[in-house]
């Protein structure tokens, strides 16, 4: 059995890709997540913490599934694809849900600088794991914003077809 907290972010999770950061209510998540409204102001002073929440919790999430997905691979070329073959396995696991720091980001005004540091700080992450692997700073951004690109595109299209155009690209780039 989960713990309050868990289902409030699971339920905040689901919520947030059916229907968006701004149409969910703090009053729907304590309905859905099946917790006392007590048991949510426990845990978050607000709807902004909890996004906050959120965002952490599937930061890590997703990374740690990166992770684990690449790691099959000891070549960093073969690594480079296996994280675009990431991407389409996440949308088939999430039906093109897209990338939940990209979703909120397109709702938040640009002054909540608390949300928007959670989400800056992911894709600073990104941007290094990529750097990390590649070890060639042009070429990591490259491949970097062919990856974001690719996020966005297949979430728009309901296709992966830009995934696979991306790891073409990424084999002629590096030889």
């Amino acid at each position: 059995m989960s713990t309050p907290k868990e289902r409030i972010i699971a339920t905040t999770f689901e919520l947030f890709a059916r229907q968006g950061y701004n149409s969910t209510g703090i009053n729907q998540i304590v309905a859905e997540a099946n917790v006392a409204k007590a048991s949510f102001y426990q845990y978050f002073k607000s709807k902004e913490d909890l996004c906050v929440e959120f965002l952490n919790v599937r930061h890590d999430y997703w990374f740690n599934e990166l992770n684990r997905f690449v790691s099959k691979e000891k070549d960093m070329k073969l690594k480079l694809i296996s994280c675009f073959d990431f991407l389409i396995e996440m949308n088939q696991k999430e039906n093109f849900r897209g990338c939940s720091f990209l979703n909120i980001l397109s709702e938040i005004p640009m002054d909540n600088v608390k949300i928007l540091s959670v989400i800056q700080n992911h894709k600073k992450d990104l941007r290094n794991y990529f750097s990390e692997l590649i070890k060639d700073s042009g070429l990591s951004d490259h491949i970097y914003l062919l990856f974001e690109s690719s996020i966005i595109e297949s979430q728009l299209f309901r296709s992966n077809e830009l995934i696979e155009k991306s790891k073409k690209i990424i084999i002629n780039l590096i030889k």
